[in-house]
């Protein structure tokens, strides 16, 4: 095992130990390092026989399943008391991309109405300004994919259209049947105004800008973990309702 497989299986094993055995519904992302806490899971199957589990992926839900676990629809919860995932960068802000995977949509909607959010990465996912290493994906609905192109070009940014790296030839489709444009931030951006801006776009159906939607992020090394925690006082819940 390389030195990142290593960082990754550290960072999956310390937030399978923060997990509250009172949790019952437990929501998990996608991406390599969700895979390796899926794995420990499935090893302690025992201490999970009470939970149900939702997917921000279908790769991820047949996943759990194959593994005996009770996988529920996004459509039949309204809540979920902890939410585990993966990321693509992560800034000292606690900022983060998504989307490597097209599966930002839903992960951002599990992680928004999670009690507790919980992201693993390896100590590469870590930059100074979000956009270094990865474009931000934009998901858009099909019918707008050429508007919603030649508007982010008109914006002045650099962008692509997501095509297929095997199997099916074409554009990447998301498992919520969106289109992806992958948005390269070639120079330092303001990503709070540049994420409203893209909302503001009919058709775009969401970013892959996660912006304060970080509790913890456990940041694993070959050796060691470290924690970035969100103080108590500025974590969003979504059950409290404030202006």
């Amino acid at each position: 095992m390389d030195e990142v497989e290593k960082a990754k299986l550290m960072a999956a094993k310390h937030a399978f130990q923060l997990i509250p055995p009172n949790n019952r519904v437990i929501g998990v992302g996608t991406g390599s390092t969700v895979e390796k806490f899926i794995q420990l899971i499935r090893e302690k199957r025992e201490l999970f026989h009470d939970k149900v589990f939702v997917a921000s992926s279908i790769d991820t839900a047949l996943r759990l399943r194959e593994h005996g676990f009770k996988v529920v629809s996004t459509s039949t919860i309204d809540k979920i008391d902890v939410y585990i995932d993966g990321a693509d960068e992560v800034d000292p802000e606690m900022n983060m991309i998504k989307g490597g995977g097209a599966a930002h949509v839903l992960e951002k909607i599990l992680a928004y109405n999670a009690e507790t959010r919980i992201f693993i990465v390896d100590y590469t996912k870590l930059v100074r300004r979000l956009g270094e290493k990865h474009p931000v994906p934009v998901e858009v609905l099909p019918e707008a994919l050429l508007f919603v192109y030649r508007r982010i070009k008109e914006l002045g940014l650099r962008a692509d259209i997501r095509k297929s790296r095997g199997g099916k030839y074409g554009v990447v489709v998301s498992d919520t049947r969106g289109i992806i444009i992958d948005v390269h931030l070639d120079k330092p951006v303001d990503v709070v105004e540049l994420d409203r801006v893209l909302h503001e776009i009919p058709g775009i159906v969401g970013t892959g800008f996660f912006i304060g939607l970080a509790d913890k992020v456990i940041v694993g090394y070959p050796d060691h973990v470290e924690i970035i925690e969100k103080p108590i006082k500025d974590r969003h819940y979504s059950n409290d309702y404030r202006l």
